[in-house]
């Protein structure tokens, strides 16, 4: 009975569970302990138990026994959970140092088995999940409710407060219509922006391989925990810090953190001196990509403590930048604000010194403050910025937050991120020199196989053998590879997959099937080459070596090299040939292949050099040439070597071919003063790190430019959301890029920044013709109003004529401005001063010269047709229609600043057409119109009087048409410098 109970609660109770011996390889023998804990062998004690309770010796009862083991097991898992407990990250610098034994100890794994269930447990307790928590991750709500905090939108508010109070609750209800169209269009595109990006980001989650428990398990990236033993292979995304313990001819892209497009060549052995990241090469970091062989590893770092983490804790605590809309729109609503205030004030002076009663003017002044406030302008700017997005979308590109389209028209610097942005992150084969003198070059970017081999100089397309020395070259390279390309991507070394894809240009990809690969010699650091031993299939020829490696290396095994066919003695001087041929390619940025092939090593024929780089993107040199002739300067930040940087500069017309470079280190010894006068002139930083990234912008920033940052990889992301606008790629950037940056790049097309830039210049020059039409109408409402109030006249307008003015002066003709299409030449003008205002000096007087034609035509009509009688019902028609004419013309010439309206198309805009013969045709139902009369106290006019209308009005069309030739004559735009910054 008693043993039967026992052996119940025996398997009830999950001992076993617990169960994992856990101990250190380097700790020989366990330490004896009084239950065995140390080496938590639990089941052995259960065992001594159970069996001391079945004794016939037993007279201990059975609850004693069961106490027994109650306290066994509980002082077994307070000393697991204590041991757990002391497990601490290893920073990388400190684990590439670490023995496996000390690294197993530190960690408390067993490399052989694994970690436990429970050990995983409290581990993650303790260290958390393997990701990273985004703190502003607001609700909704929120979001809608960070919308009011827009200055004109709290003005707009304050307004509709002041007509309640006044009892104006008509203007009240319209101004809180307005205001709430605003903010929800502006929550909506936004909230759908977001979402946009969301999509962009459902990725496969990142999934591994884990040793735990003897068994090896198929897990998510985010169940990891410090000590899991991990097994990496082709194509894996690393999913934590890892110390290698094994590898096989491993090579990993770390692009994303460094910048070098070169897979790195990771070895398990212990490091000496830790340097840099780049130097760890027993370390692989989480997010970086398996490019070859294989590898096992021990976790050191998850989540926020791993590198990527580190990244990521400086990017959350990077601010956004204001936005140079957000900053104009600020002063915009100051400047209405005290010119409201500067109405209230003048009205109530004037009211006094006549003796009117000061509450009575101070209720006049109020409705015509909150008259002049233009409550449509965060519509048009909102509804701009939406459209402009959707255009954008149209494009591939997403943009995150409304005012960041217009920034890009402020943009004067533009720091690009190299790898992977600039270029295409796939190496290629640009050049060959082949043994006998011949030279090629080859066209077509990445490993889809498009482009061609031309023979210099007389640019012949070769094909196959057309050039015997030039297909034996590549038939080299397409032998002595192990790399395979599927679907346009390489799996393998990419150095391996742009020779494929170089046979494939050659239609020569299928040549290696006709060999037998019966040996390898496999490439290593120290001897620099690596060589295959072949025998062509059903002949029985001798055996071939293929070669391929080094220069200096490969040319020691050769005697012979290669003329046409015919292998000739190689003589020392067509080795200092080809040295010579070698330093030019190295010394332009391409990593240098030599090739031979020969019946033994020793005994090799040279065959020829091979010259790769990653390319440039297509449309790369095209946009960064419009770019500089708009004033717009573009620099190169990368952590790649000088050469490589300055060829790819020189590719793409850097600073129109006028370099100047600038490594990480020599940064890192400027002060911050001269960093900022430095940095300007500099278009090529190289060797650089993520803080290094950060302090450019930083030292831009403060000598007053505008940067724009491009990037994808994680060594990107700190400056891309320091940036005031940061741009990350769709398809290769990484997610952290992606979370750091205001604007996704969605085919990585560097060139459509261009169109962004374009968009946003157009934009604000939407803006400033909406805001000129709509000021210059209100003032000229306004000053009717406060003329006939202060002068005691009648009044020239009624109330329901004032409503239609502003329905029009707010409604869709003027809307309609802000849809004007950008312009052509809009991208070469120069990028606009963050110093800008809207309301700028020409653009004041503009407003006030149609202004003054508006009122004084207006009064004119209104003197002309009021009788000495009194004021007639023809009297306000007259004049009503003379200032709705006025609007639309005044509307027409508001549709650019600087081109004339033949020059910018009667038809582009169809939407402000529309616009305008609504507007006039609901003019003429008003005065023709029986119960339309009714309301706005208007009566039928002839025809001779709306011509005699329609030319008074077309004066403010006439005169501003007038002023823009006379601008373009005598007031020539100066020129910008054009240089290396601005």
């Amino acid at each position: 009975m008693v043993e039967g109970g026992f052996t119940k609660l025996f398997q009830k109770r999950s001992f076993f569970h617990f169960a994992q011996k856990y101990q250190s390889l380097g700790s020989g023998e366990p330490e004896e302990e009084a239950l065995d804990c140390k080496t938590l062998d639990v089941p052995r004690n259960l065992l001594n138990i159970h069996r001391r309770a079945n004794s016939p010796n037993n007279t201990a009862g059975t609850s004693e026994v069961l106490q027994t083991l109650a306290q066994t097991h509980e002082e077994c898992e307070l000393k697991i959970v204590e041991q757990e407990k002391e497990v601490t990250v290893l920073p990388p610098k400190d684990a590439c140092k670490c023995h496996k034994e000390d690294l197993a100890k530190a960690l408390k794994v067993d490399l052989q088995t694994g970690l436990s269930e429970f050990s995983v447990l409290q581990r993650r307790l303790k260290h958390g999940w393997n990701e990273f928590s985004v703190e502003n991750t607001e609700p909704i709500w929120k979001k809608y409710l960070d919308q009011f905090k827009n200055p004109l939108i709290l003005l707009l508010l304050a307004s509709a407060l002041v007509s309640v109070i006044t009892k104006e609750f008509e203007d009240a209800a319209s101004i809180a219509m307005a205001v709430l169209i605003v903010v929800t269009v502006a929550f909506i595109q936004e909230y759908r922006s977001e979402k946009s990006l969301e999509e962009l980001n459902k990725l496969v989650p990142p999934e591994c391989h884990c040793l735990r428990e003897g068994k090896l398990q198929h897990l998510l990236a985010r169940e990891l925990v410090p000590g899991d033993i991990i097994y990496l292979s082709v194509g894996d995304r690393v999913p934590a810090d890892l110390r290698l313990i094994e590898v096989t001819d491993l090579l990993v892209d770390e692009s994303s953190f460094t910048g070098e497009a070169e897979p790195c060549n990771k070895t398990d052995g212990v490091l000496l001196e830790a340097g840099d990241i780049t130097t760890l090469s027993n370390v692989v970091f989480m997010g970086t990509l398996v490019r070859y062989g294989k590898g096992k590893g021990v976790v050191i770092g998850t989540g926020e403590n791993s590198q990527f983490g580190e990244v990521f804790k400086m990017m959350q605590a990077e601010e956004t930048p204001k936005t140079p809309l957000q900053k104009s729109m600020d002063r915009l609503g100051k400047q209405l604000t005290l010119f409201s205030f500067g109405i209230i004030g003048l009205i109530m002076l004037l009211g006094w010194l006549q003796g009117k009663h000061l509450l009575s003017m101070f209720t006049i002044g109020v409705s015509l403050a909150v008259a002049a406030i233009p409550e449509g302008l965060p519509i048009v700017v909102t509804v701009t910025l939406v459209l402009g997005i959707l255009r954008m979308a149209k494009k591939r590109v997403i943009v995150k937050k409304l005012p960041i389209v217009e920034t890009l028209g402020c943009c004067n610097v533009i720091c690009s991120d190299k790898t992977g942005t600039l270029t295409a992150n796939e190496m290629t084969v640009t050049r060959l020199v082949t043994s006998d003198g011949f030279q090629a070059e080859v066209s077509g970017v990445g490993y889809n196989g498009e482009g061609n081999v031309y023979l210099l100089p007389s640019k012949e397309i070769l094909k196959e053998f057309s050039n015997v020395s030039v297909g034996k070259l590549v038939e080299a390279g397409c032998v002595v590879n192990n790399a395979i390309i599927r679907k346009n991507s390489v799996m393998g070394q990419p150095t391996e997959g742009a020779l494929i894809a170089l046979a494939m240009k050659m239609e020569l990809a299928d040549i290696k099937d006709i060999y037998v690969r019966k040996k390898e010699i496999p490439f290593s650091s120290e001897q620099k080459w690596m060589a295959v031993k072949c025998a062509l299939k059903n002949e029985d020829q001798e055996d071939i070596y293929f070669m391929k490696g080094a220069f200096e290396e490969v040319i020691r095994y050769c005697t012979l090299y290669n003329s046409g066919g015919i292998s000739l003695s190689l003589t020392p001087q067509q080795k200092a040939f080809y040295q010579q041929e070698e330093k030019q390619m190295g010394s332009s940025g391409l990593r240098v292949l030599a090739l031979a092939s020969g019946p033994e090593l020793g005994k090799l024929t040279f065959l020829g050099l091979v010259g790769i780089i990653d390319p440039p993107r297509a449309g790369v040199r095209e946009a960064v040439q419009v770019l500089f002739e708009s004033g717009v300067s573009v620099k190169m930040i990368t952590g790649d070597a000088l050469e490589t940087a300055v060829a790819i500069g020189q590719n793409i017309g850097l600073c129109n071919g006028k370099l100047k470079a600038m490594s990480g280190e020599e940064l890192d010894q400027l002060a911050e003063a001269e960093l900022s006068s430095t940095v300007k002139n500099v278009s090529i930083f190289f060797r650089t790190s993520p803080k290094h990234k950060l302090k450019i912008i930083k030292a831009l920033q403060r000598a007053g430019a505008v940067v724009a940052m491009t990037g994808d990889g994680v060594n990107d992301a700190v400056a891309l959301k320091s940036a005031d606008i940061g741009i990350a790629m769709g398809q290769a950037g990484t997610d952290v890029s992606k979370e750091a940056a205001n604007m996704i790049l969605v085919d990585d097309d560097f060139s459509t920044v261009m169109n962004a830039i374009e968009e946003g210049k157009g934009i604000f020059y939407n803006i400033k013709n909406f805001v000129r039409f709509q000021l210059s109408t209100s003032i000229s409402a306004l000053s009717l109003i406060t003329l006939s109030t202060v002068l005691n006249l009648p009044n020239p307008l009624n109330a329901m004529q004032i409503l239609w003015i502003n329905i029009i002066m707010d409604g869709p003709p003027a809307q309609s401005l802000g849809v004007e299409p950008v312009d052509r030449d809009t991208i070469k003008q120069p990028p606009r001063r963050i110093t800008d205002s809207i309301l700028s000096k020409s653009l004041i007087l503009k407003i006030f010269m149609s202004a003054i034609i508006i009122i004084s035509g207006t009064l004119f009509v209104f003197w002309k047709e009021n009788p000495k009688s009194g004021i007639t019902p023809r009297t306000t028609t007259m004049t009503f229609t003379c200032f709705v004419f006025f609007d639309l013309f005044n509307a027409l010439t508001c549709r650019s600043q600087t081109k004339m309206i033949f020059e910018i198309g009667f038809f582009r805009n169809r939407m402000f057409l529309y616009s305008v013969l609504g507007s006039f045709l609901g003019q003429l139902a008003v005065i023709y119109v029986p119960p339309l009369q009714k309301i706005f106290q208007t009566e039928n006019l002839g025809v001779l009087d709306l011509l005699f209308l329609t030319g008074l009005a077309s004066s403010v069309f006439i005169v501003s048409e007038f002023v823009k030739l006379c601008e373009k004559r005598c007031c020539r735009r100066p020129k910008h410098t054009k240089g290396c910054h601005n």
